[in-house]
């Protein structure tokens, strides 16, 4: 057993599975979705992300590509929703942005998820 392999598998799955929890609830109101859940994500996918710089083969190219996707989604997320709590008021229209971003990181971890467990099917011992 490859003992890199297994924490950036965790790392890669506990992003996509985070960003779920973050993603699920109301579209249009922020109560439902936390804050701390989303700063989690963003961690833990950046975490991800620097374990994906490593690997020079095609495939790892996609597989930081698509974590490079949902940093910037998440970011962005976290940004919007950071100048609109303390320099505007959080409407319909910024929480479905907010949640919207969101779920397209959600999107990208599930590729890279996807991509990594074909990529695991794939090898050889």
């Amino acid at each position: 057993m490859n003992l890199d392999k297994v924490i950036a598998g965790f790392f890669i799955i506990l992003a996509m599975t985070i960003n779920f929890g973050f993603f699920y609830g109301e579209m249009d109101s922020l109560e439902t979705h936390s804050k701390y859940e989303l700063f989690a994500a963003i961690i833990i996918n950046v975490i991800a992300t620097t374990l994906k710089l490593g690997d020079k083969t095609q495939i790892g190219s996609v597989l930081l590509a698509t974590s490079l996707v949902a940093d910037i989604q998440l970011i962005s997320a976290a940004l919007i929703w950071t100048v609109s709590e303390y320099a505007y008021t959080i409407d319909v229209e910024i929480a479905s942005i907010i949640i919207s971003l969101s779920g397209g990181a959600l999107l990208a971890n599930i590729t890279s998820v996807a991509l990594y467990v074909g990529e695991t099917v794939r090898s050889k011992r």
